[in-house]
């Protein structure tokens, strides 16, 4: 008898042991008893718990494009015309040679009786129309240069009007006759009414050549 109530004294303290330590898990919540507490985990209601977004690393910056490859125009300076001359007289040439701005600048510096050796270029304003034995060249303002030939050794062409040309020889001024400048516009194929207007003597530039080019 004694030996019954014992066990059964020991079955009742392993059955409250294995009571205590028993976990009870019930829909929408978990129960778990420790002794005679009890705590309740309400599973329904955890969420999840997100973590603050991490800053944004910035993109490393990328490389600038190259720019485009710029095409570079190289411009050449324009190479002087050469231009073919026709030679009288004396054997000249073309380089150096004043411009007609620069020559009326010596004209305007000259008195008569002064001469300066010079070399300009200009446009064949007039010729003489009888054998070529004179001609005109422009100057700035209207103004021209008569030019003879160094003792009537050539003549220029009658039709080189209009025509660039290169003179060589003394430039100087003088006064010249109305009896000579009536003479110089009859050669020249002026109308006898433009010759009568020829009252007054002239102050000229002139100029001798000794050698001429005439661009053909």
């Amino acid at each position: 008898m004694k030996k019954t109530i014992v066990m059964a004294a020991a079955l009742i303290a392993f059955a409250a042991c294995q009571k205590n330590k028993e976990t009870e898990i019930k829909t929408g919540s978990t129960v778990i008893e420790t002794g005679k507490d009890t705590v309740h985990v309400d599973t329904d209601t955890i969420s999840e718990v997100k973590t603050e977004d991490a800053p944004e690393t910035p993109a490393a910056p990328t490389a600038d494009k190259a720019d485009p490859v710029k095409k570079i125009e190289v411009v050449e300076p324009a190479k002087p015309v050469k231009v073919d001359y026709a030679a009288f007289g004396a054997k000249i040439s073309a380089d150096k040679a004043l411009t007609k701005e620069q020559m009326i600048a010596k004209y305007k510096n000259l008195k008569p009786g002064d001469t300066v050796a010079v070399k300009f270029k200009s446009k064949i304003k007039d010729v003489c129309q009888k054998k070529g034995c004179w001609m005109a060249m422009e100057l700035p303002n209207g103004k021209e240069s008569f030019v003879k030939f160094k003792d009537y050794a050539f003549f220029v062409p009658l039709n080189a009007a209009d025509s660039d040309a290169i003179i060589s020889g003394k430039a100087f001024v003088s006064e010249t006759s109305v009896t000579q400048l009536r003479h110089y516009a009859k050669d020249g194929g002026q109308s006898e009414a433009e010759i009568a207007k020829i009252t007054e003597p002239k102050v000229e530039y002139k100029f001798m050549a000794d050698g001429v080019l005439i661009s053909k």
